[in-house]
C-alpha cells in the first residue's frame, strides 16, 4: 500500500502583468493628483458648481467654460481610478496567496481612494474651492494632502510587494528599526503638507514681485497663509538632513538587497525638488512650475516609500 503524501502548498506568485498594471496604477494616480492640483493652481473647482458627483447637475456639458472642462475632467479621471484600483484589488488576491502583504497595502489602497472621493466631494459641498478664503480651506486641505500621500504610500507598496521576489509573506519578514524609516517618512508627509499650504497662498495672494513676496511674508497686515509660507522652505531645510542620515543608513545595509541605487536615486530626486522650489519662489510659482515641483514630490515620495520598505521590512533567515 503506497504511503499518502500530504499536498504541497506552492505560493500563487503575481504574473509580470499584474506588476506592470500595478505600478501603471500608481502612475495613473500621480497624474490624476498633478490634474488635481492643475484645479487648485487655476481656480478651477467651483467650475461644476456645488453639484457632486454630477457637474453643474448634469452628465453633459454644453457650451462648457474652461474651469468646468478643468473641474468635470477630474472628476471623470478620479472616478476611473477608483475602478482601477478596485481591480488591483481583485487581481491581486487571485493571484497571490494568503498572508501575502501586498493583499494588505491593495485593501489600504481602495480604503484610502474611497476616503479621497469623500473629502473631494465635501470640498465642492462645503464652498472650499476656486477663490474661497475660509478659515476652513486651510486644515481641510492638509487633511487632504495627508491622505492622499497615504493613497500613494500604499500603491506604491502593493506595486513593490508585489515585485519582491522573498519576503512578501507575513511570517516571512522581520522588522527592523522601523522608528527611523517611519519618522522619514513623517518628515517628508510634513513637508508636503506645507507646501500645499504655501501654494494655497500664492494661489489666494498672488504676490506682484519677488520683493513683494518677500514683504507679504512678514507683514503683520498679511493673512495668516501668507506669512506661514516660509514654514515651508524652513520644514523642507530641516528634512533634509533627516532623508539624508537614513539614505547613509539605507546605502550601508546590504545584507538582502543593495540599496546603494535607489538610495542615489532618492538623493537626485531631494537635490531636483530644492532646486524646484529655489525656483519656485524666484519664479513666483507659476502654474506649470507649480505641477512639476509637485510631480518630482510625488515621485520621491514613492521612492522613500520603497526605500523605506526595503530597510525596515526584511526577509527572514531561514530556520
Amino acid at each position: 500500500m503506497s504511503a499518502t503524501t500530504a499536498p504541497v502548498h506552492v505560493d500563487r506568485l503575481p504574473s509580470p502583468a499584474l506588476r506592470r498594471f500595478a505600478w501603471g496604477v500608481l502612475a495613473y494616480f500621480i497624474a490624476v493628483i498633478l490634474w488635481g492640483a492643475l484645479v487648485r493652481a487655476t481656480g478651477s473647482g467651483a467650475g461644476c458648481g456645488d453639484h457632486w458627483p454630477l457637474c453643474n447637475g448634469t452628465v453633459i456639458q454644453h457650451s462648457a467654460r474652461s474651469d468646468t472642462i478643468i473641474e468635470f475632467t477630474h472628476r471623470i479621471t478620479s472616478g476611473i481610478s477608483l475602478f482601477s484600483i478596485v481591480a488591483l484589488l481583485i487581481w491581486t488576491y487571485a493571484r497571490t496567496s494568503r498572508g501575502h502583504l501586498a493583499r494588505v497595502a491593495a485593501f489600504a489602497s481602495v480604503i484610502f481612494t474611497l476616503i479621497e472621493a469623500a473629502l473631494g466631494a465635501f470640498l465642492v459641498k462645503l464652498g472650499l474651492t476656486a477663490q474661497s478664503q475660509s478659515p476652513l480651506r486651510a486644515p481641510y486641505l492638509a487633511l487632504h494632502l495627508t491622505n492622499t500621500l497615504l493613497l500613494l504610500a500604499a500603491i506604491t507598496l502593493t506595486a513593490h510587494f508585489l515585485a519582491r521576489p522573498t519576503g512578501y509573506l507575513r511570517g516571512q519578514i522581520r522588522v527592523a528599526a522601523p522608528l527611523a524609516a517611519l519618522a522619514s517618512l513623517a518628515v517628508l508627509l510634513l513637508v508636503g503638507v506645507t507646501g500645499s499650504l504655501a501654494a494655497l497662498g500664492d494661489t489666494l495672494f498672488p504676490p506682484s514681485s519677488l520683493t513683494n513676496a518677500l514683504a507679504q511674508d512678514f507683514s503683520a497686515a498679511s493673512g495668516w497663509l501668507v506669512r506661514w509660507r516660509w514654514t515651508h522652505p524652513t520644514v523642507a531645510f530641516g528634512a533634509c538632513v533627516v532623508l539624508i542620515w537614513l539614505l547613509v543608513r539605507a546605502a550601508q545595509r546590504r545584507s538582502h538587497w543593495d540599496n546603494r541605487a535607489l538610495s542615489a536615486l532618492v538623493l537626485i530626486l531631494l537635490a531636483v525638488q530644492y532646486g524646484l522650489g529655489v525656483l519656485d519662489v524666484i519664479l513666483l510659482a507659476p502654474v506649470w512650475l507649480q505641477i512639476v515641483h509637485l510631480l518630482g514630490a510625488d515621485v520621491l515620495w514613492s521612492a522613500l516609500v520603497v526605500l523605506a520598505a526595503r530597510v525596515t521590512l526584511e526577509p527572514s533567515e531561514a530556520p
